[in-house]
């Protein structure tokens, strides 16, 4: 397993030819936390952490925005606030934690596609 920012530090890792251990000790971590951070087992990392892996691999702004936008929404552990809302959005969002793992490909594809056209709708689009 892995998330959308452990990949695209791993792929940084790999075009610039260093280990993990290099990287790590060049970041002062420990090599099992920045596995751990490649594989998605270790939750969003701090801001500082973002910032020297930014310097680290001397990305441009834009590159080190998309990094940190992909730490956002990288967090294995998420939670899910349904207070205030009235009580089928917190039966829906109960339903999908306990039914995610089972989610195949297209459907994960259409519910994507349905949040974004939502997100463009309320005049959200990126």
């Amino acid at each position: 397993m892995t998330t959308p920012f452990g990949e695209a530090v791993r792929k940084l890792r790999v075009r610039k030819g260093v280990s993990q251990k290099q990287m790590a000790a060049a970041l002062n971590v420990s090599p099992a936390y920045l596995s751990a951070l490649e594989h998605g087992k270790r939750g969003l990392p701090t801001f500082d952490l973002l910032q020297r892996i930014a310097g680290y691999f001397n990305i441009i702004w834009d590159e080190a925005e998309e990094l940190f936008l992909l730490a956002r929404s990288s967090d294995p552990r998420v939670v899910i606030d349904t207070s205030g809302l009235p009580p089928e959005y917190t039966a829906f969002a109960n339903r999908l934690a306990g039914q995610i793992r089972s989610l195949d490909a297209t459907v994960l594809a259409e519910l994507t596609a349905l949040l974004e056209k939502g997100k463009k709708a309320d005049g959200k689009a990126s």
